[in-house]
């Protein structure tokens, strides 16, 4: 379930709650109650590790460049045995 989060437009007050997407969204602030406006929050999602894109999620033909992953090398062609296939 996704989290909303509203600003009082009286009080500034923000409140977090958990609502279902087809539930009708907050119009009074539970601690003044004056009307609401939902905000945009930042998102809690972020990509933590080491180099996600640069172990073989982008599945490009170019190599890696940064030196963390130019040490080793990636896969290679199946049908030239080099570890770029640029004729695949």
């Amino acid at each position: 379930m996704p989290v909303y989060e509203y600003e009082c437009q009286s009080c500034k007050e923000i409140t977090e709650t958990w609502q279902g997407i087809s539930e009708d969204p907050l119009k009074i602030c539970p601690a003044c109650q004056g009307p609401v406006q939902k905000i945009i929050s930042m998102s809690t999602f972020a990509l933590k590790g080491k180099g996600w894109f640069a172990d073989g999620y982008n599945n490009t033909s170019t190599p890696c460049k940064s030196s963390e992953c130019a040490s080793s090398p990636g896969p290679k062609c199946p049908k030239s045995g080099n570890t770029t296939c640029s004729s695949c």
